[in-house]
């Protein structure tokens, strides 16, 4: 047993039709979709079920009903869902920001996020901002900021297809143009920009800052960190935090893979090259599904096959 979801699709200044071209998606929707949130629980935007007996209900309304059964016996009535799965269509860059760390998201009325980038398609100039360059200070950042010359002490790197970030809160960061990417992250949607490229939203009018939530959370010692590579390993784990693990698992051929037995944790399953099969259920190639906690995860494929499982959340 998996459940399996409709995506939401947002439209982004920055986003174009990758979803369309990479991900071979039919969209009924005009303009640029930057985002496809695919399992979210919050306030705004509701995860529907797309099969089983919940087809039709809202991830939150299925989590206050049955919660012990697809996230374990620990598990609090009034809890969300823990993470939020989205594919974000990076046709243009992103803006400069940065997400608050623990310590302080609750006192600039924000939330805490962590997430992790995994790239499914890169242009060959594809590119990402990753932390401060070696020996950049917040004197540094601010004069800069003043000047508008912050992108020579922003830490650049190429992005390649297979590419895995681990983007922690604190973390100074920007998506450059031509990456399409998987995100798994925290359940959190508090972002902070501090640079925007003098760009306008899609209402004409130049995007708000946030400069003083910015400089509070920029963590100004994370100096040049760098992706990790695309291997060609059966199993390895691709991020591990204290949120959750993301493993990518690569098959050459048809297997079996017994993931976990019933009453074992909930997992996240991320197809990527590949349709996977759980119970009968198959997820297409750039879906998701959730295995619960109550059910066992056997996953097969009759071809070769690229997937991620996010799991300890």
């Amino acid at each position: 047993m998996i459940f399996k979801f409709e995506p939401i699709y947002l439209p982004r200044i920055w986003g174009g039709e990758q979803f369309q071209s990479v991900l071979k998606r039919k969209l009924r929707l005009d303009g640029k979709i930057g985002e496809s949130w695919e399992v979210v629980d919050r306030e705004d935007h509701q995860s529907i079920f797309s099969n089983s007996v919940y087809k039709g209900t809202t991830l939150r309304d299925a989590l206050k009903e049955e919660g012990s059964s697809i996230m374990g016996p620990h598990w609090t009535k009034n809890e969300k869902f823990p993470i939020l799965v989205k594919w974000l269509d990076c046709t243009e860059t992103l803006s400069l920001q940065v997400h608050p760390p623990a310590s302080i998201a609750q006192s600039l009325c924000g939330e805490p996020k962590t997430e992790n980038w995994f790239i499914a398609h890169a242009n060959p100039d594809s590119f990402l901002y990753l932390g401060l360059k070696n020996g950049t200070t917040k004197v540094d950042f601010f004069e800069a900021l003043k000047n508008n010359q912050l992108e020579p002490l922003c830490h650049k790197v190429q992005s390649n297809r297979g590419d895995s970030i681990l983007v922690e809160s604190g973390r100074i960061h920007a998506i450059g143009r031509g990456n399409l990417i998987l995100e798994i992250q925290q359940n959190s949607d508090t972002t902070y920009r501090v640079y925007d490229w003098g760009r306008k939203g899609l209402d004409g009018i130049e995007r708000d800052l946030h400069i003083e939530e910015s400089l509070a959370s920029i963590n100004f010692h994370d100096f040049e960190p760098h992706p990790q590579k695309m291997s060609q390993a059966k199993c390895e784990v691709i991020a591990e935090c204290a949120h959750f693990r993301i493993r990518k698992f690569n098959f050459s051929s048809s297997f079996s893979l017994k993931l976990k037995n019933a009453n074992q944790a909930c997992s996240l399953l991320h197809a990527l090259n590949g349709a996977i099969e759980v119970g009968g259920e198959i997820i297409e190639p750039y879906s998701q599904a959730i295995s619960p906690y109550s059910a066992e995860c056997v996953i097969e494929s009759k071809e070769a096959s690229e997937f991620l499982v996010t799991d300890q959340f």
